[in-house]
C-alpha cells in the first residue's frame, strides 16, 4: 500500500484540526504585524513554519491560532498584547477570505470544511491574559477566543504551571471560578502547560470537556509539559481531547537535556529561548552546528499517539503541533505541510481510517460542540460571575 497517498486521500475528507499554532506571535516578532512584509499567501519556508500553500499541502482543515503573550508580561500589558494578537488574526481572515474562514462554533468548522476553507479559531495561551478579570475572560470569548490555556510557563495568581515552583497547589478558589465561568461561556479549558495538580483540580471542577492543545504522553517522555497516564485515563469520563505536540524536547527523551543547554545558550546571548526571529535562529543554528541535536521524527510522535490512544481511548486524542512556537521540529514534520507523513506512519502501524478520522477531525469538533451544549444549559441557570481574586 502507498501509505502516503492513502494519508492524503484521508485528509481530503477528514482534514487536521490542529490545536495550537503560534503564527500570530511570529508575525509580531518578525514584522510587528505588518502583513505586507510577510505574505502567507506565498511560501515562507525559511522564515515561518506556516503559510497557506503549506497548510493546504498538509491537509489542515481547522486551526486554533494561538493568541499568545509571554508570561513575563503582566497586568494590562498582557491584556493589550493579547488584543493585538486577536486583531492580527482578524486581519489575516480579512486578507485571505478564500482560504481562511472565521469559526466560532463546531457548526462553523463543518461549514468551512464543506466550503474547502480552513476554519480559523483562536486560543489564548495563558491565564495571565485576563489579568484576574472574569469580565476580560468574557470579552475574549465575545471576540472569538474559544479556549484559554490556564497558565503558560509561569504560575499566575490562581493556577500553577508545569514549569514553575508550586504556588497555590493547583487551582485556587478563584481558579476554580475561572474554570466554571469558562464552562458557562463555552470557552474550552486548555490544560497544556499546567501542573499536574492543576490538571486534576480542573478535571474535578469542570462540567465541560477539557483539551490539551499541545501536550504529549509523560509515560513516553518524562517532561513536566506532558500528561501522566492517570490524567489521560480521566478524559473518557470528561469527554476531553489530548492533542499531541511535535516539540522535540517534549517528545524525545534525548532532546530534553540538549534543549535545556540550547536554551541556556540563548540566554547567554541575551535572547529569550523562544525567540524564533532571524537573530534568534542564527544563534540556535550556530549552537546546533557545534552540538548536533537528537532528532525526533514522525515515528516519535506516533509512539506518543499509540500510547495516548491506549490510555485515553481513540475518542479522546488529537493533534497540536505548536508550529511557529518552537525553534526545532521533527524530521518529516518540519512545518505544517508534514501532517500526511504522520498520518501515513499511523496507517503503516495499522490504525484504521475511522480511527485516524477521529484523531484528525472528529474528536476536536465533538469536544467543542459538547462544550457549547454545556454552556447553553448553564446560561439558563447561572448568571455571569462577579468573582474577583480576593473574593472568589
Amino acid at each position: 500500500m502507498d501509505f502516503l497517498a492513502e494519508a492524503r486521500s484521508l485528509l481530503a475528507s477528514h482534514p487536521v484540526v490542529d490545536g495550537h499554532n503560534d503564527l500570530p506571535w511570529a508575525l509580531r516578532e518578525h514584522v510587528r504585524y505588518d502583513l505586507d512584509r510577510l505574505d502567507i499567501a506565498a511560501d515562507q519556508t525559511g522564515r515561518l513554519h506556516t503559510d497557506i500553500p503549506r497548510l493546504r499541502a498538509g491537509g489542515v482543515g481547522a486551526q486554533f491560532w494561538s493568541v499568545y503573550v509571554r508570561s513575563d508580561m503582566a497586568g494590562d500589558d498582557a491584556v493589550s498584547a493579547t488584543l493585538e494578537q486577536v486583531d492580527v488574526v482578524g486581519r489575516l481572515l480579512a486578507r485571505y477570505p478564500a482560504d481562511l474562514a472565521r469559526a466560532l462554533t463546531a457548526d462553523d468548522m463543518e461549514a468551512a470544511r464543506k466550503e474547502g476553507r480552513i476554519a480559523s479559531l483562536m486560543g489564548a495561551e495563558g491565564g495571565h491574559s485576563i489579568n484576574n478579570s472574569l469580565a476580560t475572560l468574557r470579552a475574549l470569548h465575545a471576540l472569538g477566543v474559544r479556549y484559554m490555556t490556564l497558565t503558560h510557563n509561569d504560575n499566575n495568581d490562581w493556577a500553577d504551571s508545569a514549569t514553575d515552583e508550586p504556588g497555590v497547589g493547583g487551582l485556587s478558589d478563584f481558579g476554580r471560578e475561572v474554570v466554571r465561568e469558562m464552562n458557562r461561556t463555552g470557552m474550552l479549558v486548555d490544560l497544556s502547560h499546567v501542573a499536574v495538580t492543576t490538571m486534576r483540580d480542573a478535571l474535578d471542577t469542570t462540567e465541560a470537556p477539557v483539551i490539551f492543545s499541545h501536550s504529549s504522553a509523560r509515560a513516553i517522555c518524562d517532561h513536566p509539559r506532558n500528561i501522566p497516564d492517570d490524567v489521560l485515563e480521566r478524559l473518557a469520563g470528561n469527554g476531553g481531547v489530548a492533542m499531541a505536540t511535535f516539540v522535540p524536547k517534549f517528545i524525545l527523551p534525548e532532546a530534553v537535556a540538549w534543549t535545556a543547554a540550547a536554551d541556556e545558550n540563548m540566554r547567554a546571548n541575551g535572547l529569550h529561548p523562544l525567540d524564533t526571529t532571524e537573530a534568534g535562529m542564527k544563534v540556535q543554528r550556530t549552537y546546533e552546528a557545534a552540538h548536533p541535536r537528537p532528532m525526533a521524527t514522525a515515528s516519535t510522535v506516533a509512539d506518543h499517539l499509540d500510547h495516548m490512544r491506549e490510555a485515553a481511548g481513540i475518542d479522546h486524542i488529537g493533534i497540536g503541533g505548536d508550529f511557529d512556537g518552537t525553534a526545532f521540529t521533527p524530521a518529516g514534520l518540519e512545518d505544517v505541510a508534514g501532517y500526511p507523513n504522520l498520518v501515513a506512519e499511523l496507517l503503516r502501524r495499522g490504525w484504521s481510517r475511522a480511527d485516524v478520522a477521529k484523531l484528525t477531525w472528529e474528536n476536536a469538533v465533538r469536544a467543542l460542540r459538547d462544550a457549547e451544549a454545556v454552556a447553553r444549559a448553564l446560561q439558563t441557570t447561572r448568571a455571569p460571575s462577579n468573582a474577583t481574586l480576593d473574593r472568589a
